[in-house]
C-alpha cells in the first residue's frame, strides 16, 4: 500500500486568468484535504504568463488557512535564489503559524527564463554552490530548533514547536547521494525525467546512502472514466526541450517560450525538440496498477502526482477516481 500526494503548478489554461488559477489550486486543494491525500504541494515558477505560482510560500500560506489537516508545502523552493536564513525563516513562521503540516521541498533548478533569473540574484555578490547552501540550510534549521544553540549561527525565529519536514527535489543519483547526506527525504522528479534506467539508480543510491530510507516518487498523472478519454485529453500536451551550445538543455511548454530561452542566455545556436510530456493516464485502475508495479519494483511507499494542464474541472476530476476514499464521504 502506498499514500498519495499531490503537486500543483496553478496553470493559467486558455480564457483563464492568473488569480482564477490561484482560485482552481485552492479548490484542488480543499478537495484534495477532503479525499484523503497525505499532501498538497505548489509549485515555483518565474516569468511565466501560464503557470500562477512564483512564491511557494505565500501560496502555502493562505492554504493553509484555507484548509485544517493536509500537510502543505512547497515542491520546491528554488535554494539559488535567496539566503538560506530567510528560507529557515519563511517556513518556521509557516510551522508556528500550522505545527506539523508544513513542508519544505527545495529544487535547484532556476524555475524560470534567464532573465527571471538574473532579476532574482541582481543583488546578489555571490553564488554559492548548491550544495553549500543545502549544507548552510539545514545547519540553521537544526539550530532554530535545538535546545543550545550554536552562538556562531545566527537564529531564524520563531521556533517553530514542529519543524518542517525537509524534503530535496532531484532527478539524478547525485541529487540522491545530497540528499542522503544531508539527513533530508528525497522526491525523484519523475513528471520531468522519466528515463527508466536514471530512475531505478537515484531511488536506489538514496536506499543506499540513506541507510535504507524511502524514496517519494512524483509522476504526472491524468485519470479519467475511459482510458481512450484519457488518451485524448493528454493527447494535445507538448514539451519542447532546447539544447543550448554550452550544453544547458530545458524543458518548456512552448515552442516560442523555448526560442526565447536560448536568446536571453546568448546562445549562439541551439536545437528545440518538440516530445511528448510523460503522463500516466487512463483509468483509475489503470493509474494504480503502474502505480503498484512501481512500488514494488522500487519500495516507493508515497507518490505525488502532478495533474496535468487540462482544465480546472477535470483536474479536479482525476484526483476524485484516482483517490481510495469513497466520494460520497469526501463531500
Amino acid at each position: 500500500m502506498y499514500n498519495l500526494s499531490l503537486l500543483d503548478k496553478s496553470p493559467i489554461t486558455d480564457g483563464q486568468t492568473a488569480d482564477g488559477a490561484l482560485s482552481a489550486t485552492i479548490n484542488l486543494a480543499k478537495r484534495a484535504e477532503a479525499l484523503g491525500y497525505k499532501r498538497f504541494w505548489v509549485a515555483e515558477h518565474h516569468g511565466s504568463t501560464e503557470l500562477a505560482s512564483s512564491a511557494p510560500e505565500v501560496l502555502v500560506s493562505w492554504i493553509l488557512a484555507n484548509t485544517s489537516s493536509i500537510r502543505v508545502g512547497s515542491g520546491g523552493v528554488m535554494l539559488q535564489h535567496y539566503s538560506p536564513f530567510k528560507v529557515a525563516e519563511a517556513f518556521n513562521l509557516l510551522s508556528s503559524l500550522a505545527p506539523g503540516r508544513v513542508d519544505l521541498g527545495i529544487g535547484k533548478a532556476p524555475g524560470g527564463l534567464p532573465k527571471a533569473t538574473v532579476a532574482l540574484q541582481v543583488y546578489r555578490a555571490e553564488k554559492p554552490e548548491f550544495e553549500t547552501q543545502l549544507s548552510d540550510l539545514t545547519s540553521i534549521l537544526d539550530n532554530s530548533i535545538a535546545t543550545q544553540r550554536d552562538s556562531s549561527l545566527a537564529f531564524a525565529g520563531p521556533q517553530p514547536p514542529v519543524t518542517a519536514e525537509r524534503f530535496l527535489l532531484g532527478a539524478s543519483p547525485g541529487s540522491a547521494q545530497l540528499a542522503a547526506r544531508q539527513g533530508w527525504n528525497f522526491v525523484f522528479a519523475g513528471h520531468l525525467n522519466g528515463d527508466p534506467e536514471n530512475l531505478r539508480l537515484s531511488l536506489e543510491t538514496y536506499r543506499q546512502e540513506s541507510g535504507g530510507r524511502a524514496p517519494i516518487l512524483a509522476l504526472a498523472a491524468y485519470a479519467s472514466e475511459s482510458a481512450s478519454d484519457a488518451a485524448e485529453q493528454v493527447s494535445g500536451l507538448k514539451v519542447f526541450k532546447v539544447f543550448l551550445d554550452n550544453g544547458q538543455s530545458v524543458s518548456l511548454g512552448r515552442r516560442d517560450q523555448a526560442e526565447e530561452f536560448a536568446q536571453q542566455a546568448g546562445a549562439k545556436t541551439y536545437r528545440i525538440e518538440e516530445r511528448k510530456p510523460s503522463v500516466l493516464h487512463g483509468t483509475s485502475d489503470d493509474i494504480h496498477a503502474e502505480l503498484s508495479r512501481l512500488a514494488a519494483t522500487f519500495g516507493i511507499e508515497e507518490f505525488i502526482l502532478e495533474p496535468p494542464a487540462v482544465g480546472a474541472d477535470r483536474r479536479l476530476s482525476s484526483i476524485e477516481l484516482l483517490s481510495r476514499k469513497p466520494l460520497s464521504a469526501a463531500a
